[in-house]
């Protein structure tokens, strides 16, 4: 096989002509910086989160085969220059975006954080590998990130994925706060690609779920409300703005352990299979 690239999390190697290898690694990332640190058992989880969901959904993917606990191999395609997002709750980069007048939530909204939102909205943003940006329709389109036809695809597809993927969570106790996808074609086809696990969405326990507060996650929130509450967060956007690309520090054996057990968790509680 031969290595084609290194993302924040996966591996990438090319297999033929058609498909490509994904290795996922025990790396983490947070804040689009990557951290030096890796989390036990991680790229596994990450890995059987992709087979189940992608054998789980009604929607087309890329999905071939799982070929080692921490490998799968799919289908090669052109990836689409947006990521999908799909929000139910009023959390995360939502809440200041609200505030700062740069997205708009339904008629009504409760704005108390953490709360249900009244229908869930379509939040995409552009794909980088440092500093991801939201984008409106307006903008996909001016920008020939999307056909007008594909863009409102791309949005009907990506909320009837969260609806699914909300009521398998709801089944085994947990709220799906919010969901991040990436679609590529195959010729003119579209359909959905990269993986889907704790990385991409954030995923709350029914029974510690408040709202007007921060919530217990079992996803990468967990690591991302550690780095916030020692200002490790506003030191990166500042070291940004200055132009200087933020360094990670090492994470303490604690916090890795807990991320680790939560990930192992979820996936135990949602598949109903031990790994």
């Amino acid at each position: 096989m031969r290595f084609l690239r290194s993302g924040k999390v996966k591996d990438i190697y090319e297999v033929d002509d058609k498909h490509v290898l994904f290795h996922f690694s025990d790396r983490v990332s947070a804040f689009d910086v990557k951290f030096p640190t890796p989390i036990p058992r991680k790229g596994e989880v990450l890995c059987k989160f992709a087979e189940f969901w992608f054998k789980k959904l009604a929607v087309k993917n890329h999905y071939v085969r799982t070929e080692a606990k921490d490998k799968i191999v799919v289908k090669k395609m052109a990836m689409m220059p947006i990521e999908c997002v799909v929000r139910g709750y009023f959390y995360g980069s939502l809440i200041q975006r609200w505030k700062e007048g740069e997205v708009k939530l339904p008629e009504g909204a409760d704005t108390r954080i953490a709360a249900k939102l009244s229908t869930p909205i379509f939040d995409p943003t552009t794909k980088s590998e440092t500093h991801d940006v939201p984008i409106t329709r307006d903008d996909a389109l001016a920008k020939n990130l999307a056909s007008a036809a594909e863009y409102d695809w791309l949005e009907k597809t990506s909320l009837e994925i969260y609806h699914a993927m909300s009521g398998i969570a709801d089944k085994a106790g947990f709220i799906l706060a919010d969901l991040k996808m990436e679609f590529g074609k195959i010729g003119n086809e579209i359909i959905l690609g990269d993986s889907i696990g704790p990385d991409e969405y954030r995923m709350w326990p029914k029974e510690l779920y408040a709202v007007g507060k921060i919530q217990e996650s079992y996803d990468k929130q967990l690591l991302r409300d550690w780095l916030a509450a020692r200002g490790l967060q506003q030191k990166f956007e500042d070291e940004r703005k200055k132009g200087i690309e933020p360094v990670a520090p090492a994470l303490p054996p604690e916090m890795c352990n807990e991320l680790s057990s939560r990930y192992l968790t979820s996936y135990e509680r949602i598949t109903g299979t031990r790994l």
